[in-house]
């Protein structure tokens, strides 16, 4: 099970500093903890504009000066928050390799990277991850519990997904030579090799179509529109394998675990009474 601080035993809020900034910082049941979130949120969406807004040279080249104060003011806040909740938290190495607690530490390395990587502060909109913690404060963290369902149902569907694109890719592959072979001696089609035209039979079958690859003789037209029209039969196979196995995982959750004694099946309504499949009560 992935560690969450709130998890751990209530500690007495009298007790010390540490554990009074314990239950503001990792939990929102005051209004000091939910006053401490909101501001957090707050500052988390305008450190993320500020490194939006870096990458427009037009901006960045008028309010350069601006934006490096304001992406320092948030990482030295934010870098002190991180050891603020390493000092507070019981188990710093559970929490220090839980998930947020990796976000927390990304959150603030680019920053400091990029004293000796140039770009690499880019990476900073990761941050965005940490907005995450909007479910707990509004009360809403159940719903990520609703993404395991989502989770299992991409883990059951990889095999058949897998031998999906595998299949895939060998028609694309097949269909790109095809196309090499009957565009490639035109100047102005761009299928100048079996990979640049393997490149246009993705973009095609996909339904992307970028345009920048196109074919100009009747056959390859021909071959161009069988591809374009199995291209959505071909997206709907992925589709369905992940909607079957979304439909079991949500029947799965639904359904109540209760064994019956005399014929062992698991998995009857909630409000029922007797077995489905023999008709014995099934256990209270």
């Amino acid at each position: 099970m992935p560690y969450d601080p709130v998890d751990d035993p209530t500690p007495d809020p009298d007790s010390s500093l540490r554990e009074r900034l314990w239950r503001i910082i990792f939990l929102s049941d005051t209004r000091a903890g939910r006053a401490f979130d909101i501001v957090l949120l707050i500052l988390i969406a305008a450190s993320v504009v500020v490194v939006m807004l870096e990458s427009v040279s037009e901006f960045r080249e008028q309010h350069g000066r601006l934006l490096f104060v304001l992406e320092w003011s948030f990482t030295i806040v934010f870098t002190a928050e991180y050891l603020v909740r390493l000092w507070v938290v019981r188990r710093r190495l559970r929490y220090a390799t839980s998930f947020f607690g990796i976000v927390d530490l990304l959150s603030i390395l680019p920053t400091y990277l990029e004293l000796f990587l140039t770009g690499s502060g880019y990476i900073m909109i990761i941050r965005v991850l940490r907005l995450l913690r909007m479910f707990r404060v509004l009360k809403m963290a159940h719903h990520l519990g609703q993404a395991n369902v989502l989770l299992n149902a991409l883990l059951a569907s990889r095999g058949k997904i897998s031998v999906f694109l595998f299949s895939l890719l060998s028609i694309v592959c097949i269909e790109g030579t095809l196309m090499y072979l009957i565009e490639g001696g035109q100047p102005d089609s761009g299928f100048t090799s079996i990979p640049q035209a393997v490149y246009w039979g993705i973009v095609t079958i996909t339904t992307v179509g970028y345009g920048d690859v196109t074919p100009v003789t009747v056959a390859g037209k021909m071959l161009a529109s069988v591809m374009m029209l199995t291209g959505f039969a071909i997206l709907a196979v992925p589709t369905g394998i992940v909607t079957a196995e979304l439909h079991r995982e949500l029947e799965a959750t639904r359904l109540d675990r209760r064994r019956c004694r005399e014929c062992g099946h698991v998995g009857h309504e909630p409000a029922a009474r007797y077995c489905k499949m023999c008709g014995v009560d099934l256990p209270e």
